[in-house]
């Protein structure tokens, strides 16, 4: 344990990121500790699969082929490497990096976590992964691990479990425990913090072609700055760390395994070029429980995009409905889901920007109700429906998707457990003190605007937004730049109004939360995504643009702050 500050990096946001990230992060300047972020739950569904193929499959392989290249750079340098990568199978990789090591003729120690697969206790489950903490990952680095493998720990554990072991925190320092989540919730998702999909992209002179990956620097308080290595794409300001901090969060509460970290207390603050200073974290006990993912076969699904052109669309939308409807209706899939995208405009140029697209999506529990009935259906239509009557693919045989749910189990009932490179195997203890999670009362409101005049203009003329999934729900988080304007989108973006610009949303439970500090205001949107993002409930199963559709919507905005 040291006061020295701690420089943690990300080399990797989600299972398929940039190949070449970890060799720039070890080439790019002084860190001390690199994280690599893979899971998601989706990827948690992919893993499965896998696994029914391969039983010693399970996790990411694309990993072992970064460190091929990388290993003997990281124990060159010092570096160490903490990563999620054991996905459903964390001994099984930290066994193929040993093996990596050994015939790289590296002396590097391998050390993994495991405890979190409770599969066994959800019958009819592909998956069911409980989310740990950092301690594990802590243990292991105190045990002298060079690497250090998870499964399904939670995204900021990456960066919690290093700094616990680097500081010496004791489990009950939760500010300083709170202020490494925050750090760990804003390098989780590699470039999203450099400048990767930034609502207000086109405003910096920085090249964000090809983003740099952040990095932390982490101080004994709790405290730190981001930023990222010098030279590389992209930029840091305040904008894209709280852009970051808004992503799949929700209430004023962050609840963890380790600490329930308060993001209403947060303050960030410019700390010099690409240089963001986070400070005034403040944590809590956590939960008593732990969140469990747990991803199942929810049946097949199929679908048949059908394009409409030129004159009549809504006409001939409706012709086609009526036959697939009357050629389904022998063995009627379970849900039938019909979308009409007038992506078409009037005396077009092209025959393309002359089209509409409608979307027939069919689910069933079996195979042969979203198979033959729905390929025969569509085929059979070929010479018998709308003029001009074409698909951009012809339907396949069905496929089987995903349904993912939360469930919750006591911290006592997970054997999290560190095992060490010499093999031994150390306990992690649960939380000794824990704190039921409740909502934050909300702050007041700031005095509204003098009344003036108005222009009806895009929302995101003023506001940044970032949105993404959670299961079934969606979060949207926006948030502005100055004062006056926060006066105003504290007032005028209620979860009233956002179910008037989101129709979507319009029958849905609406969450708004109040984050001052970051003149922020984030909404949890319960169900929009059905039973997640493997159901592909919805054109955009993960909310990715949810924020951006937001960001379109025009209001009157007061003239000030335009």
């Amino acid at each position: 344990m040291t006061a020295a500050p701690l420089r943690v990096g990300n080399f990797s946001g989600f299972y398929g990121d940039r190949a070449d990230a970890l060799r720039e992060m070890l080439t790019g300047g002084e860190v001390d500790v690199l994280t690599g972020d893979y899971l998601a739950e989706l990827t948690m569904l992919i893993l499965a699969r896998d696994r029914l193929k391969d039983p010693a499959a399970g996790y990411a392989r694309t990993f072992l082929r970064q460190l091929e290249e990388t290993l003997g750079l990281a124990h060159e340098r010092g570096v160490r490497i903490v990563t999620n990568a054991g996905g459903l199978h964390p001994a099984g990789l930290a066994d193929a990096v040993r093996r990596l090591a050994d015939r790289l003729g590296l002396p590097v120690r391998v050390a993994h976590v495991e405890g979190d697969d409770l599969t066994a206790r959800h019958p009819g489950s592909l998956a069911a992964h409980a989310y740990l903490g950092g301690f594990g990952i802590a243990a292991c680095l105190r045990g002298g691990a060079d690497v250090v493998v998870t499964g399904r720990v939670t995204d900021a554990a990456l960066v919690t479990g290093p700094a616990a072991a680097h500081f010496g925190w004791a489990p009950t320092e939760y500010d300083r425990l709170a202020g490494a989540v925050v750090a760990g919730h804003v390098l989780e998702c590699g470039t999203q913090a450099t400048g990767g999909n930034y609502a207000f992209f086109g405003e910096r002179p920085a090249d964000v072609r090809r983003p740099g990956f952040p990095l932390a620097e982490i101080h004994a308080d709790g405290s730190s700055v981001i930023t990222k290595p010098p030279g590389t794409g992209g930029f840091v300001d305040v904008g894209t760390v709280t852009a970051q901090l808004l992503y799949e969060t929700g209430g004023a509460r962050y609840a963890g395994p380790d600490v329930t970290a308060r993001l209403d207390s947060v303050r960030l603050g410019q700390d010099g070029p690409d240089r963001v200073r986070v400070e005034g974290v403040r944590g809590e006990a956590p939960p008593p429980v732990l969140k469990t993912g747990i991803n199942r076969l929810g049946g097949f699904r199929n679908e048949v995009v059908f394009v409409l052109t030129g004159l009549d669309v809504e006409a001939k939308a409706e012709l086609v409905k009526e036959q697939m409807g009357d050629a389904l209706a022998k063995a009627p899939p379970a849900e039938v889901r019909w979308e009409l995208a007038r992506t078409d405009r009037p005396d077009a140029g092209t025959e393309e920007t002359a089209s509409a697209l409608l979307r027939l999506v069919v689910r069933d529990p079996g195979q042969e109700a979203v198979g033959r009935a729905l390929s025969g259906a569509a085929v059979e239509l070929a010479l018998a429906s709308y003029p001009g009557f074409h698909v951009l693919a012809p339907p396949g045989k069905g496929s089987p998707y995903g349904v993912f749910e939360d469930a919750y189990v006591p911290q006592d009932a997970v054997d999290h457990v560190a095992v060490l490179p010499d093999g031994r195997r150390v306990a992690v203890r649960p939380p000794h003190r824990t704190r039921a999670l409740e909502d934050v009362p909300g702050p007041a409101l700031p005095e509204p605007l003098p009344a003036g005049p108005v222009r009806r203009a895009p929302l995101g003329l003023l506001a940044g937004a970032r949105s993404g999934d959670k299961g079934g729900n969606a979060n949207v988080g926006v948030w502005v730049r100055g004062d006056d304007a926060w006066r105003w989108l504290a007032h005028e973006l209620t979860a009233e109004r956002l179910r008037e610009l989101l129709p979507e949303t319009r029958d849905l439970p609406v969450t708004r939360h109040l984050l001052p500090n970051l003149r922020a205001v984030n909404f949890v949107v319960e169900g929009i995504l059905g039973e997640g993002v493997a159901a592909q409930a919805r054109f955009d199963p993960q909310a990715k643009a949810l924020g951006e559709w937001l960001r379109s919507r025009h209001l009157d905005i007061p003239e000030v702050l335009l």
